[in-house]
């Protein structure tokens, strides 16, 4: 197998259903500007507060995606 090089970055995506969808969002609004997504690691979970109510689930992921050799 030939040697490959990942680049990781964080993603954080939100959502007012779940941490699950805020997850969703955030890895299907990246496919469509990066490549040959391969890992996704779910970091920290938080939400944010309105009034006393769950206002939006954040999830912060970090993705890898393979760098492409010329």
């Amino acid at each position: 197998m030939a040697e490959s090089v990942y680049r990781v970055t964080e993603l954080v995506g939100t959502s007012t259903e779940s941490w699950e969808k805020a997850a969703q969002v955030a890895i299907e609004t990246a496919s469509s500007s990066l490549r040959d997504l391969r890992i996704a690691e779910v970091v920290r979970l938080d939400l944010t507060v309105e009034n006393g109510k769950v206002a939006r689930f954040r999830t912060r992921l970090n993705v890898s995606f393979k760098y492409e050799h010329e």
